[in-house]
């Protein structure tokens, strides 16, 4: 079964805002006024602050309705689209680069490491449909996994646990469990040690291949 979008534009923004649907806002304007401030304060207040000041950083994501947990590393040019979609457990590392892109709610588990550069994307549009719409997907990144520098992740790809997607991969299937991808599109190539006891582990199933 395919992914089930849980935000789509042509449900919540009326045909007549805009005779071209190609050009049609797919947000509200609360929405796109949130985002003004948020990258307002990200401009003047988040990436010019030293690297050290991580708990400054998740204080302003903190502020902006993000929930993070303990000793998250948010570097200065990390970006976050919208924080208040933001659900971070403890140690969670996103490095200079990063771009998170959650117009959809994205869940990041503890220890989770988001190298320099890579991506996280969580919409898309639907090419089928005349009016070419936004959708956006659920996310979550389990525990322990590692999204290498430069390395995508396709709109509701679900990452499991201790999965590593190699630099500069693409993942556009579901990543298994403590299994190393590379490539564009990311296949697996190993399987990775497992560092941690299974009995310290909460691992949400990952559901397969999509």
């Amino acid at each position: 079964m395919g992914r089930q979008a849980h935000y789509r534009a042509t449900d919540h923004i009326p045909p007549e805002s805009h005779a071209d649907a190609y050009t049609r806002p797919a947000f509200s304007v609360g929405n796109r006024f949130r985002r003004l401030v948020w990258n307002i304060c990200w401009i003047l207040l988040y990436r010019i602050s030293p690297r050290p000041f991580h708990a400054w950083r998740a204080t302003l994501l903190r502020l902006f309705g993000a929930t993070l947990g303990s000793d998250c590393h948010f570097y200065p040019a990390s970006r976050v689209w919208a924080p208040w979609n933001l659900v971070c457990e403890d140690h969670v590392a996103a490095a200079d680069g990063v771009e998170i892109y959650n117009p959809s709610p994205i869940h990041i588990d503890t220890h989770v490491i988001l190298s320099q550069d890579c991506y996280i994307c969580g919409a898309t549009h639907d090419y089928n449909h005349p009016d070419f719409p936004l959708i956006a997907y659920r996310m979550h990144i389990e525990g322990y996994a590692w999204i290498c520098a430069r390395a995508s992740v396709a709109p509701g790809i679900h990452v499991g646990e201790g999965a590593v997607l190699g630099m500069a991969a693409v993942a556009t299937r579901n990543l298994k469990p403590w299994t190393v991808y590379s490539g564009n599109p990311a296949v697996a190539i190993r399987e990775r040690t497992r560092t941690i006891p299974l009995e310290d582990t909460q691992t949400v199933p990952a559901g397969g291949d999509a």
